[in-house]
């Protein structure tokens, strides 16, 4: 007798994801489909008749805290007859540990496998063979939401001494342009507001078309901006600094729907460092780029993604660190000490650096560029700027809560003009902490 019992129908799915917004936009496209073939959404995980967690393996805690919740599973299936899969990043790491170690799950799908859940959803119980290349969804929106995002670019060619998304996600697949530009036109028919265009290395898109014309970023951000009709802002996540063009920074600031605040993500501002991290840029060309993007408009606010305690990171090299991150000065940064990925080659560098000393060096940052942030906040918090109405506050009923275009988070006196998914035209007047405070004009 088996130990776990499959259902005899199902009807209800339940999802749970990890790690990126790619992921995010992966489930939420899933999930569109899973309803399209008649499934609904269980309260609850014990309550589905198919649990799909979706992983991630950047960090290792994310791949703990997935072994954590299959093995919450393996208690529901004994009381509650249920299909259980893995997808993601981690289901393509560990495909054959999973399978050996976790009797609970029944199926393990790799990144390039995600439309076969659809098929075991109908019922094809059947062993389902890998798929060798990424196949995009038709769209990735789900329904009622004003914020979505639009993957254009899967997998990373760049091989970062440090990063498993290569070896996951696979090489670079670029997005058939038409694809995207229906997607953004239908997003448009649906009254979202913001858009993000999504890959591990968004800006290295590269797509020929049936002519064998030849189109690249810049090209793909100009035209899915001059086709967003009523979308207030397109975003980008993430690009890489080595493949940010001088064309694209004259999109960027030509195109009135293209946000003006870019995430740029440096990781190290000494350049011993950047180049053991096979970044393929240094410092002064990182102060040129961040030099031309300002040129282009002075209004541009940045982001960031910095690490710091690399393996031989001497105090004077985290001190060229912080000396990058004052020359960016972002309003808002993610920022992290190095942890070993089993399978990079950074885990067998000299020089492994002691995790007090990380978390030390980690501390100091984040309190540094605290400071910072309250200061481009204040310089930012001015003026009148268009804000999405998310949420009425839960501490005042009397106020909204929303995001700018700097991706500021914004609480403001409103009126009864305004509602929830609105774009509301605010005055700013302060920063109360992390927040900008203002009040509605419009």
């Amino acid at each position: 007798m088996a130990r776990y019992k499959k259902p005899k129908q199902i009807e209800r799915y339940w999802f749970e994801t990890y790690g990126c917004q790619m992921n995010i936009a992966e489930s939420e496209a899933l999930e569109m489909q899973l309803r399209g073939i008649g499934l609904t959404e269980a309260e609850t995980c014990e309550e589905a008749d198919i649990a799909i967690i979706n992983t991630c393996s950047v960090r290792k805690s994310a791949e703990n805290r997935v072994w954590g919740r299959i093995g919450n599973y393996s208690r529901i299936k004994s009381e509650h007859p249920m299909i259980l899969v893995v997808m993601g990043c981690m289901a393509e790491r560990l495909k054959d540990t999973l399978i050996k170690d976790a009797p609970q799950i029944d199926y393990v799908f790799g990144t390039n496998d995600k439309l076969k859940i659809v098929d075991v959803a109908l019922g094809s119980h059947k062993k389902i063979e890998s798929e060798e290349t990424y196949n995009f969804l038709k769209n990735y929106y789900k329904e009622g939401d004003v914020s979505t995002f639009v993957p254009i670019m899967n997998g990373c060619n760049n091989f970062c001494t440090y990063c498993i998304v290569p070896y996951v996600r696979g090489r670079e697949v670029s997005r058939n342009l038409q694809e995207v530009i229906e997607e953004i036109k239908f997003l448009d028919s649906k009254g979202v507001k913001e858009i993000t265009l999504l890959g591990q290395n968004v800006n290295s898109y590269k797509y020929t078309d049936e002519a064998g014309n030849e189109i690249r970023f810049p090209q793909l951000l100009e035209k899915v901006a001059q086709n967003a009709g009523n979308i207030e802002w397109v975003r980008f996540e993430s690009p890489h600094p080595k493949d940010f063009s001088d064309e694209l920074i004259e999109v960027i600031k030509n195109e009135k729907k293209v946000a003006k605040h870019i995430h740029l993500p440096i990781q190290s501002g000494n350049d011993r460092i950047l180049k053991l991290m096979n970044r393929r840029y240094d410092s002064a060309s990182l102060k040129v780029l961040i030099d031309k993007i300002r040129a282009a408009d002075s209004n541009i606010t940045f982001s960031t993604d910095v690490m710091v305690g690399f393996p031989g990171e001497s105090e004077d090299e985290y001190e060229d660190t912080q000396i990058m991150m004052n020359y960016l000065r972002c309003t808002e940064a993610f920022m992290y000490y190095w942890n070993p990925r089993e399978g990079t080659p950074a885990t067998k560098m000299d020089g492994q650096i002691s995790h007090e000393v990380k978390l030390r060096r980690l501390q100091a940052i984040i309190e540094r560029q605290h400071e910072i942030f309250a200061v481009e906040k204040t310089i930012l918090a001015k003026g009148v700027h268009k804000v999405l109405v998310t949420k009425v506050s839960r501490d005042d009923k009397e106020q909204y809560l929303g995001r700018g275009e700097h991706n500021e988070r914004v609480a403001f006196s409103h009126n009864d003009n305004i509602s929830i998914d609105d774009i509301a035209e605010v005055e700013y007047l302060g920063i109360n902490g992390n927040t900008v405070v203002g009040r509605a004009i419009k």
